[in-house]
Protein backbone atom coordinates (compact mmCIF):
# COMPACT_ATOMS: atom_id res chain seq x y z
CA UNK A 1 0.00 0.00 0.00
CA UNK A 2 1.39 3.44 -0.91
CA UNK A 3 2.20 5.62 2.08
CA UNK A 4 2.59 9.18 0.77
CA UNK A 5 3.27 10.06 4.40
CA UNK A 6 5.70 12.77 5.58
CA UNK A 7 6.54 14.66 8.78
CA UNK A 8 6.58 18.46 8.73
CA UNK A 9 9.68 20.14 10.16
CA UNK A 10 9.44 23.88 10.72
CA UNK A 11 11.96 25.89 8.74
CA UNK A 12 13.31 22.98 6.69
CA UNK A 13 10.33 21.18 5.14
CA UNK A 14 9.50 21.74 1.48
CA UNK A 15 7.86 19.95 -1.43
CA UNK A 16 10.63 17.70 -2.73
CA UNK A 17 10.65 15.84 -6.06
CA UNK A 18 9.75 12.69 -4.08
CA UNK A 19 6.69 14.35 -2.51
CA UNK A 20 5.63 15.68 -5.93
CA UNK A 21 5.96 12.20 -7.44
CA UNK A 22 3.83 10.72 -4.66
CA UNK A 23 1.16 13.35 -5.23
CA UNK A 24 1.16 12.75 -8.99
CA UNK A 25 1.14 8.95 -8.62
CA UNK A 26 -1.26 8.48 -5.68
CA UNK A 27 -3.32 11.67 -5.85
CA UNK A 28 -2.54 12.72 -2.28
CA UNK A 29 0.18 13.24 0.29
CA UNK A 30 -0.09 13.36 4.09
CA UNK A 31 2.03 15.92 5.91
CA UNK A 32 1.90 15.34 9.65
CA UNK A 33 2.20 18.20 12.13
CA UNK A 34 1.76 21.00 9.60
CA UNK A 35 0.04 22.89 12.42
CA UNK A 36 1.55 22.64 15.89
CA UNK A 37 -0.39 22.45 19.17
CA UNK A 38 -0.48 26.23 19.65
CA UNK A 39 -1.77 26.77 16.12
CA UNK A 40 -4.49 24.15 16.55
CA UNK A 41 -5.58 25.66 19.86
CA UNK A 42 -5.89 29.08 18.24
CA UNK A 43 -7.74 27.70 15.23
CA UNK A 44 -10.15 25.83 17.49
CA UNK A 45 -10.78 29.02 19.43
CA UNK A 46 -11.75 30.78 16.21
CA UNK A 47 -13.91 27.94 14.90
CA UNK A 48 -15.81 27.38 18.14
CA UNK A 49 -16.83 30.99 18.72
CA UNK A 50 -20.58 31.43 18.25
CA UNK A 51 -19.96 34.82 16.60
CA UNK A 52 -17.25 33.41 14.29
CA UNK A 53 -17.53 31.45 11.04
CA UNK A 54 -19.61 28.82 12.83
CA UNK A 55 -22.66 31.08 12.78
CA UNK A 56 -22.82 30.67 8.99
CA UNK A 57 -23.08 26.87 9.12
CA UNK A 58 -25.97 24.71 7.92
CA UNK A 59 -26.86 21.03 7.65
CA UNK A 60 -27.11 18.78 4.61
CA UNK A 61 -28.58 15.30 4.52
CA UNK A 62 -26.29 12.34 3.83
CA UNK A 63 -29.13 10.36 2.26
CA UNK A 64 -29.34 7.83 5.11
CA UNK A 65 -31.04 9.80 7.86
CA UNK A 66 -27.97 11.59 9.22
CA UNK A 67 -26.71 15.11 8.57
CA UNK A 68 -23.37 16.88 8.22
CA UNK A 69 -22.97 20.52 9.27
CA UNK A 70 -20.97 22.73 6.90
CA UNK A 71 -19.81 26.30 6.62
CA UNK A 72 -18.24 27.43 3.32
CA UNK A 73 -16.60 30.71 2.31
CA UNK A 74 -15.20 31.83 -1.04
CA UNK A 75 -12.40 34.22 -0.01
CA UNK A 76 -9.92 33.72 2.84
CA UNK A 77 -10.37 37.05 4.61
CA UNK A 78 -8.10 38.44 7.32
CA UNK A 79 -9.24 36.49 10.37
CA UNK A 80 -7.56 33.48 12.00
CA UNK A 81 -9.28 31.02 9.64
CA UNK A 82 -8.10 33.08 6.66
CA UNK A 83 -4.46 32.69 7.64
CA UNK A 84 -4.73 28.94 6.96
CA UNK A 85 -5.24 29.57 3.25
CA UNK A 86 -2.51 32.13 2.76
CA UNK A 87 0.68 30.69 4.28
CA UNK A 88 3.64 29.25 2.38
CA UNK A 89 3.14 25.85 4.02
CA UNK A 90 -0.43 25.75 2.67
CA UNK A 91 -0.91 27.81 -0.49
CA UNK A 92 2.78 27.64 -1.39
CA UNK A 93 2.91 23.88 -1.07
CA UNK A 94 -0.28 23.43 -3.08
CA UNK A 95 1.14 25.56 -5.89
CA UNK A 96 4.20 23.32 -6.04
CA UNK A 97 2.06 20.17 -6.05
CA UNK A 98 -0.24 21.46 -8.80
CA UNK A 99 2.66 22.88 -10.81
CA UNK A 100 1.91 26.60 -10.86
CA UNK A 101 0.41 29.63 -9.15
CA UNK A 102 -2.83 28.88 -7.29
CA UNK A 103 -5.57 31.00 -5.79
CA UNK A 104 -8.11 30.35 -3.04
CA UNK A 105 -11.22 28.66 -4.43
CA UNK A 106 -13.11 27.94 -1.21
CA UNK A 107 -12.72 26.95 2.42
CA UNK A 108 -15.02 24.69 4.38
CA UNK A 109 -15.56 23.83 8.03
CA UNK A 110 -16.92 20.29 8.43
CA UNK A 111 -18.58 19.48 11.76
CA UNK A 112 -19.39 15.85 12.49
CA UNK A 113 -20.77 15.62 15.99
CA UNK A 114 -20.61 12.56 18.29
CA UNK A 115 -23.10 9.76 17.56
CA UNK A 116 -24.96 11.84 14.95
CA UNK A 117 -22.48 13.00 12.30
CA UNK A 118 -23.38 11.83 8.81
CA UNK A 119 -21.30 10.40 6.00
CA UNK A 120 -20.00 11.66 2.68
CA UNK A 121 -20.52 9.30 -0.25
CA UNK A 122 -17.72 8.53 -2.69
CA UNK A 123 -17.10 11.62 -4.75
CA UNK A 124 -14.53 13.76 -6.53
CA UNK A 125 -14.39 17.47 -5.84
CA UNK A 126 -14.02 18.12 -9.56
CA UNK A 127 -17.29 16.27 -10.07
CA UNK A 128 -19.11 19.46 -9.11
CA UNK A 129 -16.38 22.07 -9.62
CA UNK A 130 -16.53 21.11 -13.31
CA UNK A 131 -20.14 22.31 -13.26
CA UNK A 132 -18.94 25.68 -11.96
CA UNK A 133 -17.01 26.55 -15.12
CA UNK A 134 -13.56 25.12 -14.28
CA UNK A 135 -12.37 23.59 -17.55
CA UNK A 136 -9.35 21.64 -16.26
CA UNK A 137 -8.83 19.50 -13.14
CA UNK A 138 -5.93 21.72 -12.09
CA UNK A 139 -7.33 21.96 -8.58
CA UNK A 140 -6.68 20.46 -5.17
CA UNK A 141 -7.68 20.58 -1.54
CA UNK A 142 -5.91 20.77 1.79
CA UNK A 143 -7.60 18.81 4.60
CA UNK A 144 -6.47 19.72 8.14
CA UNK A 145 -7.66 17.67 11.11
CA UNK A 146 -8.93 19.88 13.93
CA UNK A 147 -9.69 16.78 16.03
CA UNK A 148 -8.15 13.33 15.95
CA UNK A 149 -9.68 11.48 13.02
CA UNK A 150 -9.78 7.68 12.71
CA UNK A 151 -12.05 4.90 11.50
CA UNK A 152 -13.99 4.99 14.77
CA UNK A 153 -15.24 8.55 14.23
CA UNK A 154 -15.68 8.26 10.47
CA UNK A 155 -12.40 9.48 9.02
CA UNK A 156 -11.94 10.34 5.37
CA UNK A 157 -10.92 7.48 3.08
CA UNK A 158 -9.30 7.73 -0.34
CA UNK A 159 -8.81 5.40 -3.29
CA UNK A 160 -5.10 5.85 -3.86
CA UNK A 161 -4.39 6.63 -7.53
CA UNK A 162 -8.06 6.98 -8.50
CA UNK A 163 -7.52 10.53 -9.78
CA UNK A 164 -6.17 8.87 -12.93
CA UNK A 165 -9.70 7.76 -13.81
CA UNK A 166 -10.62 11.29 -14.82
CA UNK A 167 -13.89 12.96 -13.95
CA UNK A 168 -16.89 10.76 -13.12
CA UNK A 169 -20.45 12.04 -13.49
CA UNK A 170 -22.01 13.17 -10.19
CA UNK A 171 -25.62 13.23 -8.98
CA UNK A 172 -27.33 14.23 -5.73
CA UNK A 173 -27.39 11.74 -2.85
CA UNK A 174 -29.46 13.36 -0.14
CA UNK A 175 -28.20 16.94 0.11
CA UNK A 176 -24.73 16.22 -1.28
CA UNK A 177 -23.28 15.24 -4.64
CA UNK A 178 -21.78 11.80 -5.11
CA UNK A 179 -20.05 9.95 -7.93
CA UNK A 180 -22.31 7.80 -10.08
CA UNK A 181 -22.97 4.75 -7.88
CA UNK A 182 -22.77 2.12 -10.62
CA UNK A 183 -19.40 3.42 -11.80
CA UNK A 184 -18.06 3.43 -8.22
CA UNK A 185 -19.31 -0.15 -7.76
CA UNK A 186 -17.52 -1.23 -10.95
CA UNK A 187 -14.30 0.40 -9.75
CA UNK A 188 -14.59 -1.26 -6.35
CA UNK A 189 -15.41 -4.70 -7.75
CA UNK A 190 -12.18 -4.73 -9.76
CA UNK A 191 -10.07 -3.79 -6.71
CA UNK A 192 -8.18 -1.28 -8.85
CA UNK A 193 -7.01 0.95 -6.03
CA UNK A 194 -5.87 0.63 -2.44
CA UNK A 195 -8.40 1.99 0.04
CA UNK A 196 -6.54 4.23 2.50
CA UNK A 197 -8.16 5.54 5.73
CA UNK A 198 -6.73 8.94 6.60
CA UNK A 199 -6.13 8.47 10.31
CA UNK A 200 -4.75 11.83 11.40
CA UNK A 201 -3.90 13.57 14.64
CA UNK A 202 -4.79 17.19 15.33
CA UNK A 203 -2.73 19.40 13.03
CA UNK A 204 -1.99 16.69 10.45
CA UNK A 205 -2.84 17.53 6.85
CA UNK A 206 -3.65 15.81 3.58
CA UNK A 207 -3.15 17.54 0.22
CA UNK A 208 -5.22 15.79 -2.45
CA UNK A 209 -6.04 16.11 -6.14
CA UNK A 210 -9.53 17.22 -7.20
CA UNK A 211 -10.21 13.96 -9.08
CA UNK A 212 -9.23 11.67 -6.19
CA UNK A 213 -12.19 9.54 -5.11
CA UNK A 214 -12.80 9.98 -1.40
CA UNK A 215 -15.53 9.45 1.16
CA UNK A 216 -16.04 9.47 4.93
CA UNK A 217 -18.15 7.40 7.31
CA UNK A 218 -20.72 8.34 9.91
CA UNK A 219 -19.47 9.41 13.31
CA UNK A 220 -20.82 6.76 15.67
CA UNK A 221 -18.21 7.50 18.33
CA UNK A 222 -18.42 9.67 21.47
CA UNK A 223 -15.85 12.05 19.93
CA UNK A 224 -16.59 14.90 17.55
CA UNK A 225 -14.72 15.14 14.25
CA UNK A 226 -14.12 18.63 12.93
CA UNK A 227 -11.90 19.48 9.99
CA UNK A 228 -11.16 22.47 7.80
CA UNK A 229 -10.69 22.01 4.04
CA UNK A 230 -9.16 24.74 1.90
CA UNK A 231 -9.37 24.30 -1.86
CA UNK A 232 -7.23 25.90 -4.53
CA UNK A 233 -7.43 26.42 -8.28
CA UNK A 234 -4.57 27.05 -10.69
CA UNK A 235 -4.46 30.67 -11.79
CA UNK A 236 -4.32 29.40 -15.37
CA UNK A 237 -7.65 27.58 -14.84
CA UNK A 238 -9.75 30.70 -14.34
CA UNK A 239 -13.41 29.56 -14.54
CA UNK A 240 -15.72 30.56 -17.35
CA UNK A 241 -17.65 33.51 -15.87
CA UNK A 242 -21.32 32.61 -15.58
CA UNK A 243 -24.15 34.16 -13.63
CA UNK A 244 -25.28 30.66 -12.71
CA UNK A 245 -22.36 30.07 -10.36
CA UNK A 246 -20.92 32.48 -7.79
CA UNK A 247 -17.55 30.79 -7.29
CA UNK A 248 -14.50 33.01 -7.38
CA UNK A 249 -12.60 33.98 -10.46
CA UNK A 250 -8.84 34.32 -10.20
CA UNK A 251 -7.92 36.54 -7.27
CA UNK A 252 -4.22 36.58 -6.30
CA UNK A 253 -3.53 35.30 -2.79
CA UNK A 254 -2.10 37.87 -0.41
CA UNK A 255 0.48 35.55 1.09
CA UNK A 256 1.52 35.70 4.75
CA UNK A 257 4.45 34.16 6.68
CA UNK A 258 4.04 30.74 8.27
CA UNK A 259 3.72 32.28 11.73
CA UNK A 260 0.74 34.43 10.68
CA UNK A 261 -1.84 32.18 12.33
CA UNK A 262 -0.16 32.51 15.72
CA UNK A 263 0.21 36.26 15.37
CA UNK A 264 -3.35 36.92 14.17
CA UNK A 265 -5.79 38.18 16.85
CA UNK A 266 -8.78 38.69 14.56
CA UNK A 267 -11.42 36.11 15.46
CA UNK A 268 -14.71 37.74 14.48
CA UNK A 269 -14.11 40.34 11.74
CA UNK A 270 -15.27 38.22 8.82
CA UNK A 271 -15.54 40.93 6.19
CA UNK A 272 -14.72 39.87 2.65
CA UNK A 273 -15.02 36.10 3.21
CA UNK A 274 -18.20 35.80 1.08
CA UNK A 275 -19.97 32.97 2.88
CA UNK A 276 -21.91 30.58 0.68
CA UNK A 277 -25.68 30.88 0.87
CA UNK A 278 -26.98 27.29 0.74
CA UNK A 279 -30.27 28.52 -0.73
CA UNK A 280 -28.46 29.56 -3.91
CA UNK A 281 -25.59 27.03 -3.93
CA UNK A 282 -26.32 24.48 -6.66
CA UNK A 283 -23.78 21.98 -5.27
CA UNK A 284 -25.90 21.16 -2.18
CA UNK A 285 -29.53 20.75 -1.16
CA UNK A 286 -30.64 21.92 2.27
CA UNK A 287 -33.80 21.80 4.32
CA UNK A 288 -35.33 25.21 5.15
CA UNK A 289 -34.80 24.74 8.90
CA UNK A 290 -31.17 23.60 8.68
CA UNK A 291 -29.44 26.97 9.12
CA UNK A 292 -27.48 27.68 12.30
CA UNK A 293 -29.67 29.37 14.93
Amino acid sequence: MPTSDYQYEEGTFDVTPEIKRDFDENGYVIIRGILDKQEILKLRQALELEEGVKKHSYEISDGSGRTVRLCIWRHPGNDVTGMIARMEKTAGFMGKLLGGEVYHYSSKLIQKEPHTGGQFKWHQDYGYWYKSGCLFPDMGSLYIAIDKTDTENGCMQVMSGSHKLGRIDHTFVGGQQGAEAERVNQIGSRALFDLVPLELNEGDACFFHCNLLHCSGQNNSARRRWAIITSYNRASNNPIPEESHPWPLYTPIQTVPDDALLRCENFTDLRGKAFVDPATDKTVKVEPNSLQK
